[in-house]
Parts: C-alpha cells; sequence; structure tokens
C-alpha cells in the first residue's frame, strides 16, 4: 500500500519545511517579533506533522524497507524526544492491548475502574490523577516525553535505551548553545515553544483518542483487536489545515485497525469501506475537549468512562 515516490516527497518536503522554519527565527529582525513568533509556532506544528510520519515509519506502513529512511527516522526519533527503542516498544504494546482493562497503560495513558480507585491508596490515587491531569498533558514536552519517553527509560534501562539519553543530551546541548550565543528569546522561540506545542498537542491527540465520551474498555473475555480499533479508538475531526499538520492521525480508528496503511491513504480507506463510516467522533472543539479531560475511571456497572463527580468516590 506504500507509495515510496509519495513517502519519500512527504517525508523529505515535512523536513525541508522544518528545518527552514525552526531556523528562521534567529535570522529574523528583533523588531518583527510577530513574524519570530509565527515561525515558532509553524515550526511546533510542523514538527508534529514530521512525528505522525515518523510514527508511520515505526510501523513500517511507509518505506519499510528503506535503510535510509530507517536512520533518518531514528534521528528524528532523538530529536523529537521518542527514540526508536522506547517509542517502538511501548507503542506496539500499546497497539496489541488497546481498551484492555488491564496492561493498557504502557505506551497510554493508564485506567482504573471505579471500584479499584474506590480501594486505592491515597497515594494510588494521586500519582494515577496526577498522570490523567489536564496540566500533565498539556506539559507534555516535560512530563510525556521529556520523563515519560527519555529519562525513566533510560534510568529503568540503560543499556537498552541509551538513544533515550542521547535525545537529553542533545536537548541540553541545543539549549546551552542557544542560551550561550544567540539569548533566551531565541532559546525560547527555536526550541521551547515548538517542542511545547507539538508535544502538547501530540500528549492531547493521543489522550484523546482512547479517552472520549463513548470509548469502550473490555476485560480479556471481552476484548479482540478488531473491538479495540473500532470501539476504542475514536475518528478525532479537524478541519482540512489541522488534518495536514497531524498527518490524518485523526482517523484513529482506521490506523488502530491496520496500522499498515500510509497516513495519506487513510481517507481513502475510510471512503472505500461502509464499515469504517460511522466511527466514535471527537473533536478539538473547546467542549470536546473539556469532556474528554473530565473523564477519569472505567464505571463498570455504566459501561462507560465516567468522572469523578459522577461515582461515590
Amino acid at each position: 500500500m506504500d507509495s515510496t515516490a509519495k513517502s519519500w516527497w512527504y517525508l523529505l518536503s515535512t523536513a525541508v519545511f522544518l528545518a527552514v522554519a525552526a531556523w528562521a527565527p534567529l535570522y529574523i529582525p528583533d523588531w518583527l517579533l510577530v513574524l519570530e513568533i509565527a515561525f515558532s509556532v509553524l515550526t511546533g506544528l510542523l514538527l508534529l506533522r514530521l512525528f505522525v510520519i515518523y510514527h508511520d515509519q515505526q510501523h513500517h506502513a511507509i518505506l519499510p524497507k528503506s535503510k535510509v529512511a530507517e536512520w533518518m527516522m531514528r534521528g528524528f526519533g532523538i530529536i523529537a524526544l521518542s527514540p526508536s527503542s522506547i517509542w517502538r516498544a511501548s507503542h506496539n504494546h500499546h497497539h496489541n492491548h488497546n481498551s484492555k482493562i488491564k496492561g493498557s497503560h504502557i505506551g497510554s495513558f493508564p485506567i482504573m475502574t471505579l471500584d479499584h480507585f474506590q480501594k486505592a491508596s491515597k497515594s494510588a490515587r494521586w500519582i494515577y490523577l496526577f498522570m490523567r491531569h489536564p496540566v500533565t498533558i498539556f506539559s507534555g514536552y516535560l512530563t510525556v516525553f521529556m520523563h515519560g519517553m527519555c529519562l525513566r527509560p533510560f534510568i529503568m534501562k540503560p543499556r537498552e535505551h541509551w538513544d533515550c539519553l542521547l535525545a537529553l543530551m542533545l536537548h541540553a546541548g541545543l539549549g546551552a548553545w542557544l542560551l550561550m550565543f544567540h539569548g533566551w528569546d531565541d532559546w525560547l522561540l527555536v526550541q521551547v515553544i515548538p517542542h511545547a506545542i507539538a508535544s502538547a498537542i501530540g500528549s492531547y491527540l493521543f489522550y484523546a483518542q482512547h479517552n472520549f465520551p463513548d470509548v469502550s474498555f473490555y476485560d480479556k473475555s471481552g476484548w479482540t483487536y478488531d473491538r479495540a480499533a473500532l470501539e476504542s479508538s475514536s475518528h478525532l475531526k479537524t478541519g482540512p489545515v489541522m488534518a495536514w499538520f497531524t498527518a490524518n492521525i485523526g482517523l484513529h480508528h482506521i490506523h488502530h485497525l491496520n496500522a499498515r496503511i500510509p497516513f495519506y491513504r487513510l481517507p481513502e480507506a475510510m471512503a472505500a469501506i461502509p464499515e469504517l463510516r460511522n466511527p466514535k467522533v471527537t473533536t478539538l472543539l473547546p467542549r470536546d475537549i473539556l469532556r474528554c479531560l473530565r473523564l477519569k475511571v472505567w464505571d463498570v456497572k455504566k459501561q462507560r468512562m465516567v468522572g469523578l463527580d459522577e461515582s461515590d468516590a
């Protein structure tokens, strides 16, 4: 299903756009601050797009036989604070255990049943709610990526995840260079703001694609791969501009059904297969974001995710 020419075009064009946008603030006069900020925001959105392309390549959905693409994407994974060693292990686990009440926490946001939450210790509750808190999600640059995808894996298995240390060192080195030779303003514009934007949107997308009002979770007896894809992965609707910057990852139910479909062919798959046209939907509208963020635990009796204000907890 992969078109080599298309895949290289999307990868290389996005990488070039990203490189130009990322370094532009260093060469734009300081009095054009609005333009500098615009390029900084654009860099964050292009980082997000290239991350989804990286995600596709790691699934072997695009350029599966290209060693050049493999090494390019490994390098990008380090830049994006999502090194290949931990990304592949955790994300493959996520695909194979998505929506299971037990075992789905690796590579995803944790899920507790209401009963389990009520019986948990105060410290366990606190950790659980902290990991699902909006501040934690939207601070993904520090919490999800720098800590969760780099620092923690390296501390736990340093030999296996040496690339996680390399990612942290690279970010520290880039930050030091920018601060030393360009100042704190360029450090913010070139490094902090773009990564904060890409990480915040990316973390929320990953959360909302599996934590939305109509989501389903299963115990071992009720779980199947197809059901998990179609009933526990959302179609996060966006406009055409955001669909481009997110490389169609909003069509997440199709991606989970078959991770080998390239991102640029997900709309084709939805149009061609009637069974894929009625997915569970959420959006990036404020009301839907709030609906997703307030969900905390799985209520077994009600068979839906609920907020703590809906429970006796």
